[in-house]
């Protein structure tokens, strides 16, 4: 059991660096069991420390030191100190040059951090701290530097030498060897260097930037995946001109390049030039690749690209302002990818997942503000909050100050800070600045956690004719804080007549209308607003486009909900009326079923999802979005205490009562749109994604009616589609289906089929361990013994046990406890040698005190037994750490 515990990290400790490098020279020496790394670094003495010239301490991890040389002098033993995580030099003058060489062992390195190998290849990840593990550096963000980098490998098997920056140099070596020099004329923080080596095909293409400079664009992959890139070139094809259109923002090297690597504990990394991609995120082809695969290569592709300026051009002072890079790209890939396909769904499809998951976040141990006061290992803290929610607070800066004032400001943050390590306060400022606004207040979004509660009440006076809002906020006790300042909270809204028509608002005291839908902002605990000359009782559109991530409450009838779904202009808030409706009935159905009484579902709830599907006009992707009930792990969100049981039940309940009352409208719809399917080639476009996105959510309704003719539409669709969309949905309702043979048989067949594609076969790990059907456990222990799995690819973990422990709530849940013994156990084992991927995936068993009393026990106990099990990673000591807190 560890006995010291790691450091606490404050973010009011942060103190600038004693010194600076201006220029980073490495050479890298690869071989097959061991790696050299030479590394001249120029120094010089931070000005804006002061006087005097303190120790120079350098970060480094799991290095053997060969030697160090300070000004051209060698020094000894004697000269330097050196522990497990620093070296430490005494400078002698204001500028001077540090040499150092190291010996590595990338061949060993399980953690995947550094310098490391994933199958033939070398290849880094860096961010967050990973550069230690490299040479001894300052290895932190607000230290940029020049970088020139030279990499020396075994031609043969190594014939692909890459680095950040433009190629300068290459040529041929000794002994079989070659060599090649890279350089990146703009300052960059360590966790931005980025190296690969490896046998490698490339798919090249060119792009002419906005002032008609030509860029070579290269994307480079393992041989057998040269077929798969088309659409990751067309994405960042793509990404690249909408951000010159929309923010202005031009490519600035002559070269960009993007690497698939198979095993990757992210998603993708952003490196000035070189961004190295999990294989996931950016291998797709019809054959093997959802239509939720091609999105969302599209959308990674876009982020990694648009880093080039929000996060590399201006970096983060320290990681504390991870958001400053994180939450400004996942906005700006968000409106990309709304611009890309359809924005109402891309909407509703970032809300659901926020409300699902981060607030989960925001009501758990692990709660944090946007910019985090203090952490034990910031590898934790790449999170949903820091992202997602980080997205939103930019999202409602772009409200409150408009498109144009948003352009304005992120136009004078650029220019300002280029080239510079900066904070959030230093983001907002730009945005004050640019548009003479006060901030202030709003910036409370970034220092305070949990997610806000807005309830809101109304009422009409006829005689006055005016209607009057009240809005009441509050934010829940987290672990950082009790007390809560009041939030700048922007409600987009409007008012809806008796006919469904939008009304004119005016607030009193204004001279004039300001249209039928407006912005307001909410700073108090309590507000009232009154809007004048409103002719009858409306009903309020509240929280429009979700303004907002807020929790909002206001007391709509079930028919005033029917009523919104059929006559709101703002598409969101239709879905939202759909999904509050279906709530408030699936929340019924839980506690008939806890009461022991029948299941009866509310027909009201069956007219509007009819009239839906009914509705030819709608687009159909935003037809299979209000088709979707809410998931379980949002039902549980949102209980008091999660009836893991009753949830599970009602929601099943209520599928089968759908499937069976609208299975001629979704039979018609089916038929309708898989027809199309086999006459239209496969295309990865919105209207396409659309049309099957309804077939499939048609389909796995219509398989609960058990009737013949779905099975055999069922395995037509498996058989013989041209797409993975079509074939993994079919085998998904097959998998959690009463047809035993046929479920079998498919299994068979599609492991047979692509037994020789990685990320084919995790989707087929992931369809089984998410099936609800009982003995979920019993079949994911079998899939671990399967020849395509292994512990030590982060893919495989996250594809069997992460859907298993995270989706398939009914079989994790167990009564028992047998699922939070298993992920327990595969948590100390990771530990052993990935503790990024196995704090991450203790997530589940955090939210222990969301659930019954018997469960609780259950869950903290393995929390405990974690704690007890012996030297915990830093990443793993402080989720269980702050769990058990």
């Amino acid at each position: 059991m560890r006995t010291e515990q790691p450091k606490m990290i404050y973010l009011k400790d942060y103190q600038a660096p004693d010194y600076l490098i201006d220029e980073t020279h490495l050479t890298f020496e690869l071989f097959e069991d061991h790696s050299l790394v030479h590394a001249q670094l120029v120094m010089r003495r931070n000005p804006a420390r002061g006087a005097g010239l303190p120790p120079l301490v350098l970060d480094g991890q799991q290095l053997e030191l060969l030697s160090v040389n300070l000004a051209d002098r060698e020094l000894t033993d004697a000269d330097y100190q050196l522990t497990d995580s620093h070296l430490t030099v005494q400078p002698t003058s204001e500028t001077f040059t540090l040499d150092t060489s190291v010996k590595i062992h990338p061949e060993t390195n399980t953690a995947l951090e550094g310098l490391y190998k994933s199958g033939g290849m070398f290849c880094t990840q860096c961010e967050a701290e990973g550069f230690r593990k490299i040479t001894y550096y300052l290895d932190r963000p607000d230290v940029m530097s020049t970088f020139t980098t030279t990499v020396i490998a075994e031609q043969h098997s190594y014939p692909v030498l890459l680095s950040n920056g433009n190629p300068i140099a290459s040529g041929p070596g000794e002994d079989g060897r070659h060599w090649a020099t890279w350089e990146d004329p703009f300052k960059k923080p360590a966790y931005l260097f980025a190296l690969v080596a490896g046998d490698l095909w490339c798919v090249e293409d060119r792009f002419t930037t906005m002032t008609n400079r030509s860029v070579a664009l290269r994307i480079y992959v393992e041989p057998e995946n040269i077929d798969k890139c088309q659409h990751a070139m067309t994405s960042l094809k793509k990404s690249m001109r909408w951000d010159e259109e929309t923010y202005g923002r031009e490519y600035d090297l002559d070269i960009f390049m993007i690497v698939a690597v198979n095993d990757f504990n992210m998603g993708a990394m952003e490196n000035k030039g070189l961004n190295i991609f999990n294989s996931s995120a950016v291998l797709a082809r019809a054959e093997t690749a959802t239509d939720a695969a091609h999105q969302r290569v599209e959308a990674i592709v876009a982020h990694e690209y648009f880093h080039n300026w929000s996060g590399n051009r201006v970096t983060c002072r320290d990681w504390f302002q991870l958001s400053l890079k994180e939450g400004f790209t996942v906005f700006r890939d968000s409106g990309f990818s709304a611009d890309m396909n359809s924005a109402t769904v891309k909407r509703i499809q970032d809300v659901a997942y926020l409300r699902t998951h981060q607030f989960a976040e925001d009501a758990g141990p692990m709660a944090h503000a946007v910019r985090p006061e203090s952490f034990i290992e910031i590898s934790n803290f790449y999170t949903l909050t820091v992202y997602e929610k980080g997205s939103e607070v930019v999202g409602m800066i772009h409200t409150l100050l408009g498109a144009e004032g948003f352009r304005k400001g992120s136009d004078l943050y650029f220019e300002r800070h280029d080239g510079q390590a900066v904070t959030c306060d230093d983001f907002i400022k730009a945005m004050e600045d640019a548009n003479g606004a006060d901030l202030s207040q709003f910036k409370r979004w970034y220092s305070q956690a949990g997610t806000p509660r807005l309830a809101v009440s109304d009422s009409y006076d006829a005689a006055a004719k005016t209607y009057s809002l009240t809005f009441r906020q509050s934010c829940p006790e987290t672990p950082d804080k009790v007390e809560k300042l009041p939030f700048v909270i922007p409600v987009a809204l409007g008012l809806l007549d008796g006919k469904g028509a939008a009304v004119a608002l005016r607030l009193a005291g204004e001279a004039s209308a300001a249209g039928t839908s407006r912005v307001i902002s909410v700073t108090e605990a309590e507000q009232t607003f009154t809007f004048v000359d409103i002719n009858e009782q409306p009903l309020p559109s509240l929280l429009r486009g979700f303004s907002a991530p807020v929790k909002l409450s206001f007391a709509y009838t079930r028919d005033q909900l029917m009523f919104l779904m059929q006559h709101d202009s703002d598409g969101f808030n239709r879905w939202d009326a759909g999904q509050q409706l279906s709530v408030q009935v699936l929340q019924e159905l839980i506690g008939q079923y806890q009461a022991g009484q029948p299941l009866k579902l509310d027909q009201r709830l069956i007219d509007a999802l009819r009239t839906v599907l009914s509705d030819e006009s709608l687009d159909q992707a935003m037809v299979a979005e209000m088709l979707s009930l809410p998931g379980e792990a949002y039902l549980t969100e949102i209980s008091e205490v999660a009836d893991v049981d009753a949830i599970h039940a009602a929601r099943e309940f209520a599928r089968k009562q759908l499937a069976d009352q609208l299975f001629d409208g979704l039979w018609l719809r089916y038929q309708a749109n898989r027809e199309l399917s086999k006459q239209t080639p496969y295309v990865a476009a919105a209207e396409h994604f659309a049309r099957r996105a309804l077939q499939n959510i048609a389909l796995s309704y219509l398989m609960l009616s058990g009737k013949p003719q779905v099975l055999a539409a069922t395995l037509d669709q498996f058989d013989t589609s041209d797409n993975m969309t079509e074939r993994l949905t079919a085998l998904a309702v097959l998998v959690n289906s009463p047809f035993e043979a046929e479920k079998a048989k498919a299994l068979a067949v599609f492991a047979e089929n692509f037994k020789d594609n990685p990320l084919v076969m995790d989707q087929w790990f992931s369809v089984q361990a998410g099936s609800v059907l009982p003995g979920g456990l019993a079949r994911v222990k079998a899939l671990m013994e399967h020849p395509a799995f292994t512990i030590k690819n982060p893919n495989k973990v996250r594809a069997l046990v992460g859907a298993f422990a995270g989706q398939n709530l009914i079989n994790f849940h167990a009564a028992d406890g047998s699922g939070y013994r298993f992920l327990a156990d595969l948590v100390i084992q990771l530990n052993g040698f990935n503790p990024q991927i196995a704090s991450r995936q203790l997530a589940p068993l955090t939210r222990w005190r969301k659930y019954d009393s018997a469960r609780q026990a259950l869950m903290k106990a393995e929390l405990e037994r974690i704690r007890a099990s012996g030297e915990l990673s830093s990443d793993v000591f402080e989720v269980v750490s702050k769990s058990l807190a």
